[in-house]
């Protein structure tokens, strides 16, 4: 007489594990600090409505595909640069330099006229360049699909020009740049550096 055959999972075709043990979602906070592991670059969104131009920091922004071109970037719901860019149907990413931490700022930033004494140029796209970046990619806004607390872009890239050829402005554990004497675990925030992780036009 032959044993009867383990329970099979429906997905692996093995034999099936402990039940998983509930567990809550992690809170914004753990959220953060734990993305924050995630090394990545910090973009500029620019556009221009009704004729002013306008722009917002962006950290969540990635290539989606090669054929068709397209590019994404999230941007907060309560943001309010994002509704007058999304108007205006087309977009500029400026992909900031490590020396860069200044226009970071400048556009995180929730006060003041984020283009005042700013040298930029109006692309042949309508939408403003920022001068002495990586890599400006423009785009136009393709779809959009909401997404918990974010709005996810879709744009169709028109054209991407390439900058200056030197170190990129990475966010890494709470800081810019990759310090080798940075903690391995979740690390307090330091002072004086933005909440960057998942940035997408939250102060607008």
């Amino acid at each position: 007489m032959t044993a009867e055959p383990a329970a099979l999972t429906a997905e692996a075709g093995g034999p099936a594990g402990p039940a998983p043990v509930p567990a809550a979602p992690p809170t914004p906070l753990e959220m953060r600090r734990a993305m924050g592991a995630f090394a990545t670059g910090v973009t500029v969104v620019t556009g221009v409505d009704g004729g002013e131009a306008v722009g917002f920091a962006c950290q969540a922004f990635a290539s989606v595909s090669l054929e068709p071109p397209l590019v994404l970037f999230c941007a907060d719901h309560g943001g309010r640069t994002w509704p007058r860019i999304r108007a205006s149907g087309r977009f500029c990413v400026n992909v900031l330099g490590e020396d860069q931490v200044d226009l970071c700022g400048r556009f995180g930033s929730g006060t003041g006229r984020k283009y005042d004494g700013l040298d930029w140029d109006l692309s042949r796209w309508g939408t403003p360049a920022l001068r002495g970046v990586l890599l400006r990619v423009h785009a136009e806004v393709s779809d959009v699909h909401a997404a918990g607390d974010h709005d996810v872009v879709i744009g169709r890239v028109l054209e991407v020009e390439a900058g200056a050829g030197r170190r990129p402005l990475i966010f890494f554990r709470g800081r810019f740049g990759v310090d080798a004497r940075q903690a391995p675990g979740p690390a307090a925030e330091p002072a004086g550096v933005p909440d960057l992780w998942g940035w997408g036009d939250r102060w607008g």
